[in-house]
């Protein structure tokens, strides 16, 4: 079975462990309201919800591109707080894979600074002691980079290991790394979304992946 090889399991964080939907949303309609008024709609932005930041804005004004990063981050760092929480069932269903022993890391497109944030903030801090952001690798998600650095911390296999994400990028990555992979039924995108990519499972609450990997519900 499946669920005996597995014993690492690599997670994005935004949209997967934390709703920080609207937090992500927000700040890009802040930052195109001040670059573009009137322009863009919440139904535009949703494209920009998990590659870089960068890639983002370079696809819109290559010029601007940087300046509207320093302008998102400002707001999104002082709104962080107010609109972040982790999905029903994350902390439950971390701490009890943690306690099964199994081997966790974060693998984020995010810059460092924000994602130990976030996980502060939902007290799941304590169960990753690999966190792998956009400010250790030359390349992001979808490229097996990021993967490859987590699965080497965790001194793990890919064929041992699963990557948890609400985005393509999480779903190609993992098959760009030679992982299982994984979608969330969740996303902001939509199941229908993600399950174009073929992720070898879908988890329709966050419990779910308890039962994939063979660990009871505490």
């Amino acid at each position: 079975m499946v669920t005996d090889k597995i014993n690492t399991l690599l997670f994005d964080l935004d949209g997967t462990l934390l709703d920080t939907n609207e937090l992500i949303i927000t700040s890009y309609l802040h930052v195109f309201e001040k670059f573009y008024p009137g322009r863009f709609t919440r139904k535009d932005v949703l494209p920009f919800l998990g590659p870089p930041l960068i890639d983002a804005f370079v696809s819109v004004d290559p010029e601007k591109a940087e300046e509207m990063v320093d302008v998102y981050r400002k707001f999104n760092a002082e709104k962080h707080d107010l609109l972040v929480h982790e999905f029903e069932g994350v902390y439950e269903t971390i701490r009890s894979l943690h306690e099964n022993n199994f081997k966790m890391a974060i693998v984020s497109t995010k810059i460092r600074k924000t994602v130990l944030k976030g996980l502060a903030l939902a007290n799941l801090d304590k169960f990753f002691d690999v966190v792998v952001t956009l400010d250790e690798v030359e390349k992001a998600k979808p490229d097996p980079e990021p993967l490859e650095k987590a699965l080497a911390a965790l001194e793990s296999k890919p064929g041992e290991a699963m990557m948890i994400g609400d985005n393509y990028h999480d779903i190609l990555g993992g098959k760009n790394a030679g992982t299982y992979t994984c979608g969330v039924a969740w996303s902001v995108k939509g199941a229908d979304y993600l399950k174009q990519y073929e992720p070898d499972f879908m988890l329709d609450r966050m419990s779910d992946l308890l039962g994939i990997v063979g660990v009871g519900v505490r």
